[in-house]
């Protein structure tokens, strides 16, 4: 009975230990979620908003005759007249030929409880086109920043070698041509600026028709990922620490467009919710361990021990979590982990013995707690740590007591041999 009672208590005190963690895990979430949708928009005002660039957009306008009949009563005759006029006529045109160089080079920030993927863009576009309409006319070149409120440094516009006069209305800069039948007109358009998550080019608003296309991307980054609805590069090819990046069409028809996303980092809020959702389970497992070497040993750790050990757990998320957002990921990390190694550690040196304190003790925290925790940082692999864990444990548990016979008094039936 006094056994029941002291596992009730034990039991008593990990539900608990259970329950704090859960208010803390919910308290680092709001944290977490509150300072990102604050800091995001202060971020973009500083840095600028995710960059999808547009390709130019063409109108061809030309003017046709117009002729036009009617008839008119003067002094009782019927007369007809003939108006003569001109008619503005606008037709959507496409490029010939396309070629983009993009270079990205990634900036992270820690801001708070969240790193943010800044980036800044070298961006270079060249674009053609031939005129193969007969009817001579006028070309409106349109050329939509990716950001009406971002910031464009060294931007160039030229039709034909010749820099336009710049003048943006609502995010847009405009250029007239005159053209003929079977004339070309080369369109070039250059500029440095920042956005923030993902850069994107997008040929056209719908399906497009993609001719003699060529887009060159550089990379300083090896963690390379595609947003959703974007085509895959052609080529590849390492080049330091990032890539280079080749999309070639001769001719494609396609609704998507061509884009990157930026490498992201573990968020310190997020991680440290996690780790406080997840803390029971190491906590269950050393103390299903503890209470295991006890029996096997003869070993009289009060509930009060199990208290003391599990609010050095706990102290472990609590540091973690208070600190993630004036430190670094790893010294964070490593802060707690010491911290709450040295509390467990030396607290059991003076219970049972430095040895079991340092060897026993202390190895089942850095697996339970300290290896537990890191596979947090592999996103994917935490469930299955869980089950290597459980298995392992599960091991080590069946081979320990073996030979225990669970009906005999404590300290009586470690390591007998069956009958």
């Amino acid at each position: 009975m006094r056994s029941a009672l002291r596992l009730f208590a034990i039991a008593a005190i990990f539900l608990a230990a259970s329950i704090a963690w859960l208010v803390l895990g919910g308290v680092m979430t709001s944290r977490s979620g509150s300072q990102s949708s604050e800091l995001r928009n202060r971020v973009a005002d500083l840095w600028g908003q995710p960059q999808t660039q547009s390709a130019p957009g063409l109108v061809f306008e030309w003017t046709s005759p117009r002729e036009t009949v009617r008839t008119e009563t003067i002094n009782g005759v019927e007369r007809q007249l003939k108006d003569y006029g001109l008619d503005l006529n606008k037709r959507d045109v496409s490029v010939a030929s396309t070629r983009i160089d993009a270079d990205l080079h990634l900036d992270q920030r820690l801001k708070g409880l969240a790193w943010y993927s800044l980036y800044d863009v070298g961006f270079r576009g060249a674009w053609s086109y031939v005129h193969a309409r007969p009817e001579s006319g006028q070309l409106r070149v349109s050329f939509r920043f990716p950001d009406a409120q971002g910031i464009y440094d060294a931007f160039s516009f030229t039709v034909d070698g010749h820099p336009q006069d710049l003048r943006p209305s609502g995010g847009v800069v405009e250029a007239v041509v005159p053209v003929a039948p079977g004339q070309r007109v080369d369109l070039a358009v250059a500029y440095k600026s920042r956005g923030l998550d993902a850069w994107r080019y997008l040929p056209d608003t719908g399906v497009a028709s993609l001719k003699d296309f060529a887009l060159h991307m550089t990379t300083d980054f090896g963690d390379i990922d595609f947003p959703s609805s974007t085509l895959s590069p052609s080529s590849r090819e390492r080049s330091g620490a990032g890539w280079k990046l080749d999309w070639t069409f001769q001719q494609v028809v396609t609704g998507h467009g061509i884009g990157m996303s930026m490498p992201t980092r573990v968020q310190p809020g997020q991680l440290a919710a996690a780790l406080s959702f997840s803390a029971p389970i190491s906590l269950g497992f050393f103390f299903i361990l503890l209470l295991v070497l006890g029996r096997l040993r003869g070993l009289d750790l009060h509930p009060v021990n199990f208290l003391f050990l599990g609010a050095a757990f706990f102290s472990f998320h609590l540091l973690f979590a208070y600190s993630v957002d004036h430190l670094h990921i790893a010294p964070a990390f490593a802060l707690a982990s010491a911290t709450s190694v040295l509390l467990v550690v030396s607290y059991l040196r003076l219970v049972v013995s430095p040895r079991f304190a340092f060897v026993e003790a202390g190895g089942a925290q850095l697996v339970y707690l300290v290896g537990f925790s890191l596979a947090h940082f592999w996103e994917g692999f935490t469930g299955l740590a869980v089950t290597v864990l459980s298995i392992l444990t599960l091991f080590l548990l069946m081979q320990l007591t073996g030979r225990v016979r669970w009906g005999t008094p404590v300290g009586a039936a470690a390591g007998q041999p069956g009958a």
